[in-house]
């Protein structure tokens, strides 16, 4: 009974949530987005305290986000440059990343469906997981040129 009130107070047809309501949702997750982008902005995970990838303390072996925070940091500073060397990988998927999502956030607040997802072959996520564990496994190797992959400071 209480879930079939707030189905009726959220949704105007099954599986669409009311405007108002996403919008609100919208707001609320570029706040989070905002604060989460100001908290890095003055957090320097390179110094002082860390933001530790657990993968690297157990094992000793750079993950494919190994640096990201580093990079976005540095990002955020206008040193991109210093983020690739970071992590090349954030920094080269990052902006299709970012118009994916917008894509899909604005199609969701005008219309109540995200319709992208349903045009993309099921073989690109695959693909772009494949890409990942080889970064991952090569960013790894001690000699020239995978070593130019580790998290480096310039």
């Amino acid at each position: 009974m209480v879930i079939k009130t707030v189905k009726n107070i959220l949704c105007k047809k099954p599986g669409i949530v009311k405007k108002k309501v996403r919008i609100l949702i919208a707001v609320a997750v570029l706040m989070i987005l905002l604060a989460g982008a100001v908290f890095l902005y003055y957090h320097n995970p390179g110094g002082g305290l860390p933001l530790a990838c657990p993968v690297y303390f157990f094992t000793g072996y750079y993950c494919p986000g190994c640096g990201a925070g580093r990079a976005c940091y540095t990002l955020l500073h206008g040193q991109l440059y210093q983020a690739f060397r970071y992590n090349p990988m954030l920094i080269i998927i990052l902006p299709w990343l970012i118009l994916y999502y917008f894509i899909c956030g604005m199609q969701w607040l005008i219309y109540g469906k995200e319709r992208l997802s349903i045009h993309i072959s099921e073989r690109i996520p695959l693909a772009i997981l494949v890409i990942f564990l080889l970064y991952g496994i090569l960013r790894n190797i001690d000699a020239y040129p995978f070593v130019l992959l580790a998290p480096t400071a310039v």
